[in-house]
């Protein structure tokens, strides 16, 4: 079984009813997952994303250049009761998914993965492993930029991010 990162854009409405009914919230999230996987709308049009396997990758380049929200796992906790796969999800506000938006925008994938070898990637013991191949860490550029455009759509339609390990 993997571990994927998923993230699903909400109106601030939305997000209220998701803190005060997290079923209704996880409901939301498979109707929503089920009418894209057969649309499959790019990112800047998408309300639910993934970033694959390689959230633990991109947790730890954006960790190391201390980037300024947790964009990864959320930041505030709800539904802790609940286990959308691997533990309860989290949000972010929409100031946040802002704040997200800009320093993605400002920092480049390069610059992320600038200086690192991927030998720290497997002393971290960073999920999926395999980091010793060569190219390894471009692997996580096409998430990575599908994530910027993610959060870049969220930030100017105003949106809250439910955030969560699957």
């Amino acid at each position: 079984m993997s571990m994927i990162g998923e993230y699903l854009r909400v109106t601030a409405a939305e997000l209220d009813r998701a803190i005060r009914d997290p079923d209704w919230a996880l409901d939301l999230v498979e109707k929503v997952q089920d009418a894209e996987e057969e649309t499959e709308p790019a990112p800047t049009e998408a309300r639910h994303f993934s970033t694959y396997k390689t959230w633990d990758m991109l947790r730890f380049l954006l960790a190391r250049a201390e980037f300024p929200v947790n964009v990864i796992h959320g930041e505030e906790p709800f539904a802790e009761d609940e286990d959308w796969g691997y533990g309860p999800p989290r949000y972010l506000r929409p100031d946040r998914v802002r704040l997200a938006a800009e320093a993605l925008r400002g920092t480049g994938y390069s610059q992320f993965t600038s200086g690192v070898d991927p030998a720290e990637l497997t002393r971290a013991e960073v999920y999926p492993l395999g980091w010793s191949d060569p190219g390894s860490l471009e692997w996580g550029r096409p998430w990575y930029d599908g994530l910027t455009q993610f959060f870049e759509a969220a930030a100017t339609a105003d949106d809250a991010m439910l955030v969560w390990l699957d």
